[in-house]
Order: structure tokens, then C-alpha cells, then sequence
């Protein structure tokens, strides 16, 4: 997880320190800083706020077509950002800067907040906030004192993940013409290979992660969150709209229009004008196939290597652990480009045998995802009671046997939610794969974007709507996992468990 950022120091080092001093204090640096800084502190919150309220009113309000809406709210997960920006590009031709990057981060991202919000809401004891309302507290006091308390890991978790792609995403801003420190790292490797200079940047980055990370571990503390029960057997009585549910429902049409509606719109667009000589069966099928297997491979691989990361996260309060879980949001949060170069770097000097091999590829995914397991991983865990645990080790059971019919059984659905989310990024990841894919490699995302970015984006829509409906089927297994990963666990079950 540290060779990245060790390729960043050591090109640092390398450099000299007055020759990165001066490359650090150079006004474009402090531009490329506010940008950077403007994007996450703006989008975050407004996913945040976006994506609880949007969880509340599905789960706890009396809204038509509840069922309905909440596949749609996490639907958005399966259009990449970098397509978004094509439609909205398309659409306004002149749409560009900080609100242009904000407009398309937020729409692309804001069900990462709603997602474990609606999972957690759905989970809490609805005779809790029965209670409240029975003492006078009117919804918004019982959604202020008792709901959004409880959704402190949703809301820190998915905004920690907001605020990595944000500082990592390089497609959508290059289309918007904004300029980030990942952009501008991009340009500077591509246009003049510097080196140095590009790892200056990426120095930058990894200083405003190590903020992001300092704020989400702050912020969650050290509660537990898992009870034991199903607690009430009846479901949450939902509070009535009344003169505000038509706004409500108009506010909802809104959301999917906007994250939806325009994306998959000018997708048809493009095909109807392109027409059938677009459809190259060859290189599609090709490129489809060669998606797959890198978004399966990657996806098992770093689920099942986030497990024990997870584990040393919640179970213990040890230095180590915090450590070995904060280089891996260091890490991700680094922009592709600099990960690929990094393990470029690596495999030439020490591993020359597995230099631009499908192995190398497939590390880069596991580093730059891991985090996208690891916080499904840990709230899973986190709702999993160590009496449970312990029970079964007092009845003779062996660690082992412990964790599989115990641990690993009541973290399934999470587990299963963040290898969904790992697969979606691994289908839709671009800088990478770019530099790291061995010869002859062509996925959906590298299609799309050879296309878009030479303005032929009648060509490039085939590839945006293969993207879309390849991940659209794994998205709603994220919505549906991760609506099950926090939810209440019977009595039966988990005697069951142990």
C-alpha cells in the first residue's frame, strides 16, 4: 500500500529540497490548491445532505413508490463520473469551472452517502423514534436527536469516500476544463514527463488526504453501533407529508432526471445520430470481455484482502491498526497515474519478469480501491456483536470455525456491498489502466475515452451504454446488499450463528 507514496517521496528526495520548495510555491500550485480544496469542501456537504435527506424521506416518510425510488437514488453509481461530464458537456456546451465540477461530482456521487444512510435508517428501532414522538418531539426533532446521531459512520464513511474520488477523478474535470491537482499531474506526465514536478503535486494530495483522514477519524470516535435483536417486530409508522409531499416527489423526479435522465438521454443521442456504423462487434466484444475480467479479478481480490484490514479497525484501538487502515485512503487517494507509475517504476527496477502483465494491472486496482471494501467491510463488522464471538469460542468452537459460521456469515451482505462497489470502480477506471494494461488491452472505459477525446462522441456512446448497463445490475446488488448488511438480525438467526 506504500509504494506509491514512496515513489512520490523518494521523486521528492530525488529532486532536491530547494528544488521542491520551489516547485511546491509556485502560484499554480496555490491555484490548482483552491480549486482542489473549493470542490471537496463544496460537494461533500451537498452530497451529505443530499444523500441523508434523500435516505429519511424514502424510509421514514409516507412517499409513493418508496420501493421504487431507492434502486433509483443508487442507480447513479453505475454512470462513471467522466460519462456524466460527457452528457452535461453535450448538453451545455459551455458548461465549465468549479460549478460545472461540483454540478456532475454531486450527482455522481451523492449515493455513496445515501446508500449506508438509507441502510442504517432502516435498521434503527422504530419504537426509539416512536417514543420520541410521543413525548413532543415533532419529526424534525426525532430526525435531529435520534436519527442522524446514529448516522455518523454513514455520513463520515461515504463523505470520506466523496472527498477521495474527488481528489483522485481526472476524467470528468479534464472534460469540464477544470483544472485540479490530478488533471494538472496528468498533463504534466503526458506533455513533458516530468517527474518530479508531477510528484510535487501529488505531495499536495497526499497532504489533503492525511486532513480528510484526520477529520473522518475525529468525527467517528469510538461507539458501538450493533445491538443485539431485532428489536421492534413492526416496521416504522411513517410520518405524512401532507401539503409537502407533492414538492417532495417533484424533488425526487428532479434527482433521477438530473443523474440519470441526462446521462442515459444523450447516450441515445449520440447512438441515434451515429447510427449502426458505430457499433464495431469486434472491438466492443473485445473490449467488453477484457472489462469483466479485470472488474472480477480486482473486485474478489480486494474484498478479500480489505477482511483483515477491516477486522484490525474495528476489533482493536491499536496504533498499528490505524496505521495499516490509513495507507490505504493515502493510497487511493493518490490520482491513477501516479499509482501506475509508481508500480511502472517498481516492476522495471526490482520485478522486470511481470512488467505490463495482467497481474500489475489487477495490484493497481487493489491499491487504488481498497478503501471502497474496507468502510462496507468495517460497518458490517461494526454491527457484528463480540459476545457473539465469544460465545461460540465458549462452546467449543475453534476460531477458525468461529469465524466462518459467525463472522463471516453476519458480514456476508457487507461484504458482498463493498466487492459490488469495487467492481463498478474497476469497470469504469481509465488513468490506469492507460499506462499499466499490457499491449493489445482495450477496456470499455479506454474505448470510450479514446473516442470521446479525439470529439467523436457518436463513436464514444456504444461504450458508454455497454459501461452503464454492465454496472447497472451490479449497482442494485449494492443497493440490495447494503440495505441487508445493517439490517436487523432475528433472534433465530443469530442463535443460529453461534
Amino acid at each position: 500500500m506504500l509504494v506509491p507514496l514512496g515513489y512520490v517521496v523518494s521523486e521528492l528526495i530525488s529532486a532536491g529540497w530547494s528544488s521542491a520548495y520551489a516547485l511546491i510555491v509556485r502560484p499554480r500550485v496555490g491555484d490548482l490548491l483552491l480549486n482542489t480544496v473549493g470542490l471537496v469542501v463544496v460537494t461533500v456537504p451537498i452530497c451529505v445532505a443530499l444523500g441523508v435527506g434523500l435516505a429519511w424521506l424514502v424510509e421514514r416518510t409516507n412517499v409513493p413508490g418508496a420501493p421504487i425510488w431507492g434502486p433509483l437514488f443508487a442507480a447513479p453509481l453505475a454512470v462513471p463520473a467522466f460519462v456524466n461530464s460527457y452528457a452535461w458537456v453535450t448538453v451545455v456546451p459551455g458548461l465549465k469551472g468549479l460549478t460545472a465540477g461540483v454540478l456532475v461530482s454531486t450527482l455522481s456521487y451523492f449515493p455513496l452517502v445515501y446508500l449506508p444512510a438509507a441502510a442504517t435508517i432502516r435498521r434503527l428501532d422504530p419504537a426509539i423514534e416512536e417514543s420520541a414522538r410521543a413525548l413532543g418531539s415533532r419529526p424534525f426533532g426525532v430526525f435531529v436527536r435520534i436519527v442522524l446521531p446514529q448516522l455518523r459512520l454513514a455520513i463520515l464513511g461515504g463523505g470520506l469516500l466523496i472527498g477521495l474520488h474527488l481528489l483522485a477523478e481526472y476524467g470528468a474535470f479534464a472534460m469540464l476544463r477544470f483544472d485540479t491537482f490530478t488533471t494538472a499531474i496528468f498533463e504534466q506526465y503526458q506533455s513533458t514527463f516530468n517527474g518530479a514536478a508531477g510528484s510535487m503535486l501529488a505531495s499536495v494530495l497526499v497532504l489533503c488526504c492525511l486532513l480528510l483522514l484526520i477529520a473522518e477519524a475525529s468525527g467517528r470516535g469510538r461507539a458501538r453501533y450493533f445491538r443485539i435483536g431485532s428489536g421492534a417486530p413492526r416496521p416504522a409508522v411513517r410520518i405524512r407529508l401532507r401539503y409537502s409531499l407533492v414538492p417532495v416527489v417533484l424533488g425526487f423526479g428532479a434527482v433521477v432526471v438530473l443523474s440519470l435522465g441526462v446521462p442515459l438521454w444523450t447516450i441515445v443521442r449520440w447512438l441515434r445520430i451515429g447510427g449502426s456504423s458505430v457499433w464495431d462487434l469486434d472491438a466492443i466484444g473485445t473490449a467488453l470481455g477484457q472489462t469483466l475480467a479485470f472488474a472480477c479479478a480486482g473486485a474478489l481480490l480486494t474484498t478479500a484482502l480489505a477482511f483483515p484490514v477491516a477486522w484490525l479497525a474495528v476489533r482493536t484501538n491499536s496504533i498499528v491498526g490505524r496505521v495499516i487502515e490509513g495507507s490505504n485512503y493515502v493510497t487511493s487517494s493518490l490520482p491513477g497515474i501516479v499509482t501506475a507509475l509508481a508500480l511502472v517504476t517498481v516492476t522495471i527496477k526490482w520485478f522486470p519478469a511481470v512488467y505490463q502483465t495482467v497481474l500489475v494491472v489487477v495490484v493497481a486496482y487493489v491499491l487504488m480501491f481498497m478503501p471502497r471494501a474496507l468502510v462496507s467491510l468495517r460497518s458490517g463488522l461494526a454491527q457484528v456483536p463480540i459476545g457473539l464471538e465469544e460465545s461460540s469460542r465458549s462452546l467449543g468452537r475453534s476460531n477458525a470455525a468461529t469465524f466462518v459460521r459467525v463472522t463471516l456469515r453476519l458480514t456476508a451482505p457487507a461484504a458482498a456491498a463493498g466487492a459490488a462497489l469495487v467492481f463498478v470502480g474497476v469497470a469504469t477506471e481509465l488513468t490506469a489502466t492507460l499506462l499499466l494494461a499490457p499491449t493489445g488491452t482495450t477496456t470499455l472505459a479506454m474505448g470510450f475515452w479514446s473516442a470521446s477525446s479525439g470529439l467523436d462522441f457518436a463513436a464514444a456512446a456504444p461504450y458508454a451504454l455497454i459501461m452503464v448497463v454492465l454496472t447497472m445490475p451490479v449497482t442494485y446488488l449494492l443497493f440490495t446488499q447494503a440495505t441487508r448488511a445493517t439490517g436487523a438480525t432475528s433472534s433465530k438467526e443469530l442463535v443460529r450463528a453461534v
